[in-house]
């Protein structure tokens, strides 16, 4: 016959373990039967040493006080057993009571849940109280008149210097290589470029150069030297 094999719960301590037999076998907790809850705790126990469980020393104390209870209760004067027994009782309603709050406080427990309230609505007044005196308002007017003046002229210098950049035309750049041509000097087209750094300037430059080439006034040799037509004819 193959032999019972126990299923040992993990008790916290002898009040727990008490508790847990009396609500399996249905016992009263304001009576206790002595003898039935001794049974069942020995046979815990024994259950325990057959699983090579080690108990503490306070479920031993435990089993001592109930042998003892059990004893004095056979004598002819059983009044220390009914005491030690009533202690018994008061101890274990408390455990209970107190495992029971615990168990509320478990049920509320919301562990990293962050409750907030939310924000309150509130009624702003944008009424504007203060009194200033007459002369108060017009010192504030004439700033305000100022400030205005003042962003005037920012606008027209804005506009002056960035919205409308400066043009060069073409005719001055042509009236510009011409001179450089008519001085005698050697001129080549990159030379007509130095110190040019306005866009324009140097766009002006160039369409001069194409504009007096498709005319005839001057003409480019192949290493970009620029002759004016009587250079190249007495070339």
């Amino acid at each position: 016959m193959q032999a019972i094999q126990f299923k040992l719960d993990v008790f916290e301590g002898p009040l727990d373990l008490l508790l847990h037999l009396i609500a399996k076998h249905k016992l009263n907790i304001n009576d206790i039967e002595i003898t039935k809850l001794l049974e069942q705790y020995l046979l815990y126990m024994e259950a325990a040493r057959s699983q090579d469980l080690e108990l503490a020393g306070e479920f031993l104390e435990m089993a001592a006080r109930l042998v003892y209870i059990k004893s004095a209760s056979l004598l002819p004067k059983p009044e220390e057993a009914e005491r030690i027994k009533q202690e018994l009782q008061g101890a274990l309603i408390e455990y209970a009571l107190c495992q029971a709050a615990a168990g509320k406080l478990r049920e509320l427990f919301q562990a990293d849940d962050i409750f907030v309230r939310k924000p309150m609505k509130i009624k702003v007044d944008q009424t504007y109280r203060l009194q200033h005196p007459a002369s108060k308002l017009a010192d504030v007017y004439a700033q305000v008149g100022k400030g205005r003046t003042n962003g005037e002229k920012l606008s027209e210098k804005i506009s002056d210097t960035v919205i409308q950049p400066k043009t060069v035309s073409v005719i001055s750049k042509v009236v510009f290589v011409l001179r450089r041509l008519y001085a005698g000097h050697s001129v080549t087209v990159e030379s007509l470029y130095e110190g040019i750094t306005d866009r324009s300037a140097r766009v002006a430059t160039f369409l001069a150069v194409l504009e007096l080439t498709r005319f005839g006034r001057i003409a480019l040799n192949e290493d970009n030297t620029l002759l004016t037509r009587c250079e190249k004819k007495e070339g």
